[in-house]
């Protein structure tokens, strides 16, 4: 009995497992092979949503030169970019912005954006002001509003984040 069979129940595949260990050359050679690098598990992970979830800029490099499909969702329903957003996981959200065309404006179950997820879900220190300033910068619209029908901007403000309220007002809100 080897010890990845519980794993592989789960529906984990090899490059999932070198992705969660940040085993790069692993995940590497595995590509290299032909590897599916969308193939999701139970939980709707992927080795591209492993490096958004947690800010792993190294795996999201060596992930991104092999077209990973960036319409993959999270069990919550967010693209990639979205966890990035709310765990001000900058670095990660800089290098998809810059390097793929991901939907900024992709709704996830809850009907929430990146950028609302930026301001829901954080702090609204300078991390989030800087990833709220990027997402508006590449399209992200201040006007979506959330199931209930808050704006980003109402929210923010409900948040005490004036530092964010006054990025949204400047892009429009």
């Amino acid at each position: 009995m080897s010890i990845l069979i519980p794993a592989i129940v789960r529906g984990k595949t090899a490059i999932t497992l070198a992705s969660l260990y940040q085993q790069y050359a692993c995940v590497q050679a595995l590509i290299d092979a032909g590897a599916d690098i969308n193939k999701q598990d139970q939980i709707c992970s992927n080795p591209f949503l492993i490096s958004c979830l947690t800010g792993d800029l190294t795996l999201l490099r060596i992930i991104l030169p092999a077209k990973p499909d960036l319409n993959c969702v999270t069990r919550f329903g967010g693209v990639g970019l979205t966890p990035a957003c709310e765990k001000g996981h900058l670095s990660i959200v800089k290098e998809l912005l810059a390097h793929t065309e991901i939907n900024v404006n992709q709704t996830n179950h809850v009907g929430w954006t990146p950028l609302l997820e930026a301001i829901v879900l954080n702090d609204g220190g300078i991390k989030q002001q800087a990833i709220v300033q990027l997402l508006l910068e590449h399209g992200a619209s201040p006007h979506m509003t959330d199931k209930y029908g808050k704006t980003p901007l109402e929210l923010a403000r409900e948040r005490g984040f004036e530092e964010i309220a006054q990025l949204l007002i400047a892009a429009g809100a």
